[in-house]
């Protein structure tokens, strides 16, 4: 505890992805570590599996075993470990080795912690050794689960070594209360004191209800021997009832005897089976032919699968109470049978429920009568008292775990910095090699699809991969934050390697696509239109193979179906040839469509060419207007661009955004690079021709001569040039007729101009 008016501690940040992130490197800021906000705190729970950390530190700091880490338990975990030491900077020098003198023998924890540790040292054979290491305590804990009493308060039949009593009944306290599963050294399941406990005490119930019987003998019927005799009638009662109830049927009605009674296609049915007398078909059946005469017989003719169970009714029951040695039974002697046990009946009716029922009656007259109860709970007593060094070794492993993995825990949960610092975070699985590149940030995932509905925002290339390995099978996801993605696809297969350098085959089973670089967006749409164009041909071709192959096959079929006739009528037998007709209409409507596809084109070309010195920025604006949206898209996105919700949708919970940003993206996915030092054969024998790139390029130079000579002439203005509009003729009014005729009239009005040449020119 911080003394009183302790000045504020002073902290120091880094800024990385987006967020200000404390640095936590000194056992001062460990153990200050609950005046830091936590709003500062990159995460604010994490799982305990699925990442690469020690999975039995995690539980020891998991507190309440629901698998995840949260603020309040890590918090616990540092104030717990730096108040077993003198001091806390021994938490920010990890290592799995401890001085004994660092321990706090202030405290009545530490100084047990201290004697436990040189207790440790001298059971060891080094009682001189100054430092205690992890791996003498794990040593000592394995011993420790290997001994007899080993301080856990559970004992294994083992325990009892040669004590048979005591064997015996841990053996039915495991057949009745259950047992603790086999952990480590311990083979066997085991016994606690909870579990003996209940079954002593149930033990002493069936012990006092027996006593009531036992102090009531003298009112039963059989005295000591009403409780066999009435066992003896419990075991065939509900027969002998069914028979006597057939045969008072029958009694009254002796019609009914051919329906109570087997009929023949029962025992036939039975013929074609494999019988013994614990079949079903055979025990079903009455316990003797059914007659009016209700009488049961108990030696002969009776039911083969009930014939010992109706002995020792008779011996037991039968012979005592009604004082003869009968071999037979009416329905009246039967009813005086019932009353005579009637109380001994409802005496076993009120016997306890307990979870001895599957033991006979012999095991538990013998547990009662022997001391099985005091030596069981000598043994757990005894293992019990070793408890105290138990505790206190454990508790020193807990220290050691925390001064090695405690400032690493700390560094990837309230910071980030050995992600950032690209010193291999927790969260990272390891590294996936595919498409000629390595992948970082990949993270470990159960269920892709469940992952894939949060991770989409994370605005990152993701790729899903299912990783085996021997037998084993793993899922994960890899990030794509450089490079193209061109060749990434459903089925694609690398190499993954985990922390541990193992490798496994991985195979991509799911893709998020977003961009990775503005670079990669630039050329994205012109890589979608040539891929369009691609698929579009591939679909014609396709379609006009089809069709050709169907063409075919029709005349074939022709050509095979035409009958036989003399060499004389060849000409005959073959069918006419149908005349080629062209379609005239076709042919015009397909000459005016590429006319004014290329009217079009001159158009915007002229215009185009018009701009002059300012063709380069057109060129850039029509480059823009291409890639200019998917180019501000993946900008966006980009931006945008972080680790959170990865982490999230695997069960974290980040307080920040952790922003990606391309020159760490580049970090996390390396492209193939040949090394600066290596030598290069640039000669490729089977590089492919450049003929044809040389021709489309003479080609491309050819038309833009002959277009810029175009534009030098005018010829684009001639092509283009509007028609001019002829007026029509005048049209004169007639002259006007005079009665009497004019002899000097003047001459016919002239015919108007011919039209200019240029506009006769443009009319033809």
């Amino acid at each position: 505890m911080l003394p009183p008016h302790t000045p504020p501690h002073s902290w120091q940040f880094f800024r990385a992805g987006g967020v200000d992130q404390v640095i936590i490197r000194t056992g001062e800021d460990i153990a200050r570590l609950p005046e830091l906000d936590q709003k500062l705190w990159v995460a604010l729970a994490c799982p305990t599996r699925g990442i690469e950390f020690d999975e039995r530190t995690l539980d020891l700091i998991d507190t309440d075993h629901d698998g995840r880490i949260r603020p309040p338990e890590l918090l616990a975990a540092c104030a717990w470990a730096c108040a077993q030491l003198h001091h806390p900077d021994e938490l920010a020098q990890p290592g799995d080795t401890l001085n004994i003198v660092a321990i706090n023998h202030n405290t009545e924890q530490g100084a047990a912690l201290a004697h436990a540790a040189r207790r440790i040292l001298t059971l060891a054979g080094q009682p001189d050794a100054a430092h205690i290491a992890l791996a003498d305590v794990l040593a000592r804990s394995e011993q420790l689960s290997a001994m007899r009493f080993n301080g856990d308060g559970i004992i294994t039949t083992d325990t009892a070594q040669d004590d048979t009593i005591a064997r015996d009944a841990i053996g039915h306290i495991l057949i009745t209360q259950g047992g603790t599963p086999a952990v480590g050294e311990k083979t066997l399941p085991g016994i606690d004191r909870a579990r003996a406990e209940a079954f002593f005490a149930d033990l002493a119930k069936l012990e006092a209800w027996a006593a009531q019987a036992h102090g009531a003998t003298t009112g039963l019927a059989l005295g000591e021997h009403t409780l066999k005799a009435t066992q003896a009638m419990n075991a065939v009662a509900p027969k002998v009832e069914d028979f006597f109830a057939r045969c008072r049927l029958t009694a009254y009605d002796p019609r009914a005897a051919t329906a109570l009674n087997p009929s023949l296609d029962e025992y036939a049915a039975m013929a074609g089976k494999q019988l013994d007398l614990s079949s079903a078909d055979i025990t079903t059946l009455p316990l003797a032919p059914i007659t009016p005469q209700c009488v049961l017989p108990l030696t002969d003719g009776v039911n083969p699968a009930w014939a010992k169970a109706l002995r020792a009714f008779r011996d037991h029951a039968v012979a005592p109470l009604l004082g003869r040695e009968a071999d037979t039974l009416t329905h009246g002697e039967w009813q005086h049978i019932r009353k005579a046990l009637a109380p001994c009946q409802q005496w076993l009716a009120d016997r306890p429920a307990t979870s001895l029922n599957a033991l006979d009656d012999e095991v538990l007259q013998a547990l009662q009568t022997s001391d099985a109860q005091q030596r069981v709970m000598a043994l757990i007593a005894e293992d019990e008292a070793e408890q105290t060094h138990n505790t206190h070794t454990q508790a020193l492993e807990k220290l050691l775990r925390f001064k090695r993995d405690l400032l690493q825990l700390l560094n990837n949960f309230v910071s980030f910095s050995a992600f950032y610092q690209r010193q291999g975070a927790i969260f990272q699985a390891g590294t996936l090699y595919l498409d000629a590149r390595s992948c970082d940030l990949t993270v470990q995932v159960k269920d892709a699809a469940q992952h894939a509905k949060l991770a989409g925002l994370a605005k990152t290339y993701l790729a899903y991969c299912d990783c085996v390995r021997k037998g084993q099978k793993m899922g994960i996801v890899a990030a794509f934050t450089a490079g193209d993605v061109d060749f990434l696809f459903v089925g694609r297969n690398g190499v993954f390697y985990d922390r541990d350098g193992n490798d496994w085959d991985a195979s991509i089973t799911r893709i998020i696509e977003n961009p990775t670089s503005i670079a990669q967006a630039f050329f994205s749409p012109y890589k979608k239109l040539v891929r369009l164009i691609e698929e579009q041909v591939a679909k014609r071709a396709s379609a006009g193979e089809a069709r050709a192959q169907k063409s075919l096959g029709t005349t074939a079929g022709s050509l095979a179906n035409i009958p036989l006739k003399p060499a004389g009528n060849t000409a005959d037998a073959l069918p006419a040839a149908a005349p080629h007709r062209t379609d005239v209409g076709t042919v015009a409507a397909i000459g005016v469509a590429l006319g004014s596809i290329s009217a079009v084109l001159v158009g915007i070309f002229a215009k185009f060419v018009d701009l002059g010195v300012w063709i380069p920025l057109g060129l850039i604006g029509i480059v823009l207007a291409i890639s200019g949206p998917s180019m501000l898209i993946a900008w966006l996105k980009l931006r945008q661009r972080s680790l959170g919700p990865i982490l999230d949708a695997s069960g974290w919970a980040i307080n920040g955004r952790m922003r990606i940003n391309t020159r760490l993206g580049r970090s996390l996915s390396q492209t193939a690079k040949v090394p600066a030092n290596a030598r290069r054969s640039l000669k490729d024998p089977f590089a492919e021709s450049r003929a044809p790139l040389w021709w489309s390029v003479c080609t491309m130079l050819v038309l833009l001569v002959l277009a810029i000579a175009a534009w030098r002439l005018q010829w684009f203005d001639r092509w283009t040039a509007p028609t001019p509009e002829v007026a029509p003729p005048a049209v004169q009014s007639p002259p006007a007729i005079d009665s009497a005729p004019q002899p000097n009239a003047a001459a016919p009005a002239s015919a108007p101009p011919p039209p200019a040449a240029g506009a006769a020119s443009a009319a033809r």
